[in-house]
């Protein structure tokens, strides 16, 4: 529960940060650069005397947006096809199966950073690539879901009074195979919070003026010698960030779980 609170500040960072940051996050003071925690600056400046505070705020909604955008790529590839081949099988299923281990056993980050290469960097293209790289794990989970609900009698009762392929597997599997489902993306959310942190860290994320955490990071370690409080902001909200996306799916999976328990 301290998870889901500590996240749902989060979320409201992303709404309303903007409206209550002290400065415009992108306006340059350069007389105030690197300037240190002050009652006008709580957090300080950057190397451009940009207020650190409005700029962690603004990065939440740049962030979130990342989260958003790799999970429902990973999620709109991986689960309809993980489920298609655990429920159908045949030589389909077998031929995505054979895709998914293929994206599997490439390095994560080096297959992010070769289609980055490809259609050029960017907070977008950045989390499209992140998210084709974690689809591999929705589909395999999402399979081997299907494959044991399939045998359900209720599915066999389903498919004996006429329904569909589609229906069975939007109206029956695919409730009932949810569970493990969302435990994972929730997981999921933090591995692209670390992976859009690590692509911006190296110039392939967000583009300035656009910031995110990540990129924050980066800024801060160019003046690590001369600032080195500047890195502690940013990067206490990416660990807590991770932190509180995993622990909440740890809970959630105790919670779905301790709910089939009693059923």
């Amino acid at each position: 529960m301290l998870s889901l609170v500590f996240l749902l500040l989060v979320l409201f960072m992303a709404i309303f940060g903007s409206s209550i940051a002290p400065y415009d996050p992108n306006a340059q003071d350069l007389s105030n650069s690197l300037a240190g925690m002050s009652g006008s600056h709580w957090l300080g400046t950057d190397v451009y005397g940009r207020d650190v505070m409005s700029r962690l705020l603004a990065s939440a909604s740049v962030t979130l947006l990342a989260v958003v955008q790799a999970v429902g790529v990973a999620a709109l590839i991986g689960i309809p096809t993980g489920l298609f081949a655990g429920f159908v099988g045949g030589w389909s299923g077998g031929a995505l199966s054979r895709i998914s281990d293929a994206l599997q056993s490439l390095p994560p980050l080096i297959l992010a950073v070769a289609i980055i290469g490809i259609f050029g960097p960017g907070l977008t293209n950045a989390m499209v690539a992140i998210g084709l790289v974690m689809a591999p794990a929705l589909y395999r989970l999402a399979r081997g879901a299907a494959e044991s609900v399939a045998t359900e009698t209720y599915i066999e009762a389903a498919r004996a009074l006429g329904c569909s392929k589609r229906r069975l597997l939007w109206n029956h599997v695919l409730p009932n195979a949810s569970s493990p489902l969302l435990v994972q993306l929730s997981f999921a959310a933090g591995l692209a919070i670390v992976a859009e942190a690590s692509l911006s860290f190296l110039g392939l994320g967000v583009q300035p003026p656009q910031t995110s955490w990540g990129s924050m990071v980066r800024e801060a370690f160019d003046n690590v010698y001369t600032a080195p409080g500047l890195i502690v902001a940013p990067a206490v909200m990416i660990v807590l960030t991770v932190l509180a996306f995993s622990t909440f799916g740890d809970g959630l999976r105790d919670a779905l779980e301790g709910a089939e328990g009693a059923t």
